[in-house]
């Protein structure tokens, strides 16, 4: 290695990709077709619940508002702590285990919708099923770290995540009629079916192949190794400033339609399922080419210079016609969406091409907590800039997208030399 270059034997994990990702749309790969099936199971449930909890519980319930945002926001605190332990316990006690055991657990505890109502019972409830959901997601995506081996990972998490979208909105759709009879048996059928959903999908873990458990650590080696490993740590809020744009997306757009174009407050809808089809069909084909390291840092670089430039094109959409208020929120829309599923193909294979195949669980854990530690400043951020601010901020914005995308390249190369 000279001037600092990385050597091709230093980019994890090799580019050799099998053929065919799917036949007619079916997985060729058995241990994928298993993690679809219960993605799907898993996240039409959740879609549901998603999508009536709220009215639920300020509705019939009698909580308030502001009740159920206290509810959802420590439950998401607890989250970010949990799941870098998690993911440590799916990789010292064999992650296919762990995932079947924090699966069904939650939707077990999930199931506690059909009783609780007061603030407290509903807090613990969710507080509960949020720290185990979101360890399963820590240990689920070490496990096709470790499993998607020869470049596969980026293609496997890439399929799943338009089966995500899938099941969502498939779920959402349940949701909608629970609201549209908005009967109590109509909510807590949802419940029900999220919580059984869940269960459901931790038994489909059993099918999956077994891993073994990490190795014991080694003398000094410290617990959670991932979180004295600084290379690691600045390539994860560096993509957590990334992830910033999907906060942009469900937060400012429908702030910004209804307060500062003339477009209808429907196309909030229309842009969302916009962004969902393009995700179910375009997210595998889009995300070729991350195959190691440096090349999903470039990708990253592709990926944030799209995000960026679609913030720049719905930014226009402020003072003028109805019409071409519209058409620019499209075409924004639509630009945004290209760089989100390249860009989301590009953190994948640095999260999992940096860590070391025994410790995929905890890494992935932590690397996700960019996306949560986004989640909690991203909104005031974005508020003050997209929306008080207005059409520079939307610039603003982009640019630290944009930034963030190019400094992980260096990043990117700096945490290989320290492999």
């Amino acid at each position: 290695m000279t001037d600092g270059a990385v050597e091709t034997d230093q980019i994890r994990p090799p580019a050799v990709l099998p053929p065919r990702l799917t036949r007619r749309g079916i997985p060729t790969d058995p241990t994928l077709r298993v993690l679809a099936l219960a993605t799907f199971v898993n996240r039409a449930g959740t879609g549901a619940s998603t999508t009536t909890f709220a009215l639920f519980f300020t509705q019939k319930a009698g909580l308030a508002a502001t009740d159920v945002g206290l509810v959802l926001s420590v439950g998401a605190v607890l989250a970010m702590l949990a799941q870098v332990p998690l993911g440590h316990l799916g990789d010292t006690r064999g992650p296919r285990e762990t995932m079947r055991a924090l699966t069904v657990a939650a939707g077990a505890v999930l199931l506690g919708l059909l009783v609780a109502r007061s603030l407290w019972a509903v807090m613990v409830v969710m507080s509960l099923a949020t720290v185990l959901m979101s360890g399963n997601s820590a240990v689920r995506n070490g496990y096709i770290a470790r499993v998607a081996t020869g470049g596969r990972g980026v293609m496997f998490k890439a399929y799943l995540r338009a089966v995500t979208n899938v099941a969502m909105s498939l779920g959402a759709a349940l949701g909608g009629l629970a609201l549209l009879l908005d009967q109590t048996w109509a909510y807590l059928a949802v419940f029900a079916l999220d919580g059984v959903s869940g269960i459901a999908t931790g038994l489909l873990c059993s099918r999956l192949p077994h891993l073994a458990p990490a190795p014991a650590r080694a003398a000094g080696e410290p617990r959670l190794a991932v979180l004295r490993d600084r290379p690691f740590v600045v390539v994860t809020l560096l993509n957590g400033v990334v992830a910033m744009h999907f906060v942009v997306m469900t937060l400012a757009i429908p702030l910004w339609i209804a307060a500062h174009t003339e477009a209808p407050t429907s196309m909030v809808a229309v842009l969302l399922v916009l962004n969902t089809v393009a995700v179910a069909v375009f997210q595998v084909r889009l995300t070729r080419g991350a195959d190691d390291v440096m090349s999903s840092a470039r990708a990253m670089v592709i990926g944030c210079g799209w995000i960026a430039a679609g913030f720049v094109v719905m930014s226009f959409s402020s003072g003028t016609s109805a019409a071409v208020a519209v058409v620019l929120l499209v075409l924004g829309a639509a630009i945004h969406v290209v760089g989100e599923m390249v860009s989301s193909g590009g953190q994948w294979g640095i999260s999992m091409g940096l860590a070391p195949d025994d410790r995929q669980g905890q890494y992935q854990g932590f690397a996700g907590l960019g996306f949560s530690i986004s989640n909690v400043v991203a909104p005031t951020l974005i508020a003050l800039l997209c929306i008080e601010w207005g059409r520079p901020g939307w610039w603003v914005m982009g640019g630290l997208v944009l930034g963030a995308g190019l400094l992980l390249v260096p990043a990117s190369r700096w945490a290989l030399r320290t492999r």
